[in-house]
């Protein structure tokens, strides 16, 4: 009896033992997923590791986020209007479609029509991202109830596939069903795979688009899909996007040619890097004409994303060289609202500057100045150019040729300020615009972080510089875990057989 009580103890003890150890494990990963910065720095559409594929149809990735299911009593009226949209003047040239803004500078979207009604939904274009989705009728989630959305009762060539899709961004993340239908956008009208979301995250509540129209460079995109039905002679598109200070929204996208009355002088083309991303070589970047010695770095040109991006290191290197400016944590940077420092962008030889209207923030409550360049490194050693500077150049970006060329803004030849309307979300009807002055209360208005529509890709295939994620951090540990449990299994039957030679 007395054996049986020692090895009774020694079982106890090894159980204890065990238990701490997994727990200490545990907490360990609940500890580094705490200090993890979750801090938003706009809204990026941009690619951070190598994607998988879920859909022979639909280049997206799977993310494991579970669907909301409260919500199923709201009401169309119960949802909330009143999002802020600056329409941009109509445009004449053919294959072209005016780009309207929220009147921040933060989000640039163009009416596209959807269906066999031709429902109307403002999709934010997005040379950053692959994947075109709508919100669908059938979502409950906030940013799904305060939008217009499409769905079976929109269109009589409504098809859902029956596959499913998922896309994170470098902030927010939709998930949902693809379905067959018509897009139609600069009287181009093409029949396509596309995802309607049935769960999307909050940070789409603050942004008036109702989807994404994806334009990156890969081969399943609404362009190359106009391309393939031969309705565009090159497979290209021309950029102008307006600023909401100079009071008139001349903005505009055009597919198959480029607008002559939109830039002046030549264009400067720089060769693409990758076959899935609007990505070019960066020669350089100054500072009133002074070299940063940033040079060689591949930088990502992005509509969808409203600021620039670059590593932590680099965008150090270039405040330096501006008097004044400072910062706390290296990813933001306070600096004189007065600064007349240059920051300009070199392709290909030529160098691009940005105004201070874009790169300078307006003063906050304290009457300082941020700058609208970030430290954050979205892909390893790239720049992530966004509407700071691309509100400052005519942009090409040319399928059939590889390259993205940049050229000199026209001035801007309207005398009249654009029409400013405030949204209605609507479930079965094309959308409804109301003129009059937006709300101040109707939708978030915490949209100083931007808009990052960039891509993320998910986390199940591993390239040789992805940095270690939470879910892999979850795994280590689960793994960690298992190999306890078996020592802890191993333990106590050793201590068994050992109690058990004792008394024989």
């Amino acid at each position: 009896m007395h054996l049986v009580f020692i090895f009774l103890q020694i079982s106890l003890w090894i159980t204890s033992i065990c238990a701490l150890v997994l727990d200490a494990s545990g907490n360990q990963h609940d500890v580094r997923s705490l200090d993890a910065d979750t801090t938003p720095k706009g809204f990026v559409t941009f690619r951070l590791v190598k994607k998988a594929v879920t859909s022979s149809k639909l280049n997206v990735a799977a993310v494991p986020k579970a669907p909301r299911s409260a919500g199923q009593g709201i009401r169309i009226a119960d949802r909330v209007a009143g999002y802020k949209i600056v329409k941009a003047q109509d445009s004449t040239f053919k294959n072209s479609a005016g780009i309207d803004q929220d009147g921040a500078d933060y989000s640039y979207f163009a009416e596209v029509e959807l269906g066999s009604e031709g429902k109307q939904l403002y999709m934010l274009l997005d040379t950053g991202a692959s994947t075109t989705w709508v919100m669908g009728s059938t979502c409950t989630s906030k940013s799904c109830l305060m939008h217009n959305t499409f769905g079976p009762d929109d269109s009589k060539t409504y098809n859902d596939t029956g596959e499913t899709y998922s896309v994170e961004y470098g902030t927010g993340s939709v998930r949902g069903h693809v379905v067959e239908d018509t897009l139609s956008l600069a009287g181009l009208s093409v029949t396509l795979p596309f995802g309607v979301a049935n769960t999307t995250s909050d940070q789409f509540t603050q942004f008036p688009f109702d989807g994404i129209l994806g334009l990156a460079t890969s081969s399943d995109t609404w362009l190359s899909a106009v391309k393939d039905a031969k309705l565009i002679d090159s497979n290209m598109f021309g950029i102008s996007l307006s600023r909401s200070s100079d009071g008139t929204n001349d903005g505009e996208i055009v597919f198959g040619a480029l607008d002559p009355s939109k830039y002046t002088g030549n264009i400067t083309y720089s060769s693409v890097k990758s076959n899935s991303a609007w990505t070019i070589p960066m020669d350089n970047i100054t500072i009133s004409g002074e070299s940063t010695g940033i040079t060689g770095r591949s930088a990502y040109i992005d509509t969808g994303t409203s600021f620039v991006f670059g590593p932590p290191d680099d965008v150090k290197a270039m405040y330096k060289q501006i008097p004044g400016s400072s910062s706390t944590d290296g990813t933001s940077y306070t600096i004189p609202c007065d600064t007349d420092s240059q920051v300009a962008f070199t392709f290909s030889g030529t160098s691009w500057n940005v105004s201070s209207k874009d790169f300078v923030s307006a003063p906050d409550s304290d009457g300082a100045c941020t700058g609208n360049i970030y430290g954050v490194e979205y892909v390893p050693g790239g720049w992530l150019l966004g509407d700071v500077f691309l509100k400052n150049v005519y942009s090409v970006f040319d399928v059939d040729n590889g390259r993205i060329g940049f050229a000199a803004k026209s001035a801007s030849k309207a005398s009249e300020p654009s029409t400013t309307t405030t949204t209605t979300p609507t479930a079965t009807a094309a959308s409804t615009l109301v003129t009059g002055t937006a709300s101040t209360t109707a939708v978030p208005t915490d949209t100083s972080s931007g808009l990052n529509g960039h891509e993320t890709p998910s986390m199940t295939t591993t390239s040789a510089v992805e940095r270690p994620t939470a879910d892999s951090a979850q795994q280590g540990a689960s793994s960690s875990g298992s190999k306890l449990d078996a020592v802890c299994s191993i333990a106590l039957l050793a201590s068994l057989l050992s109690t058990v030679a004792t008394v024989i």
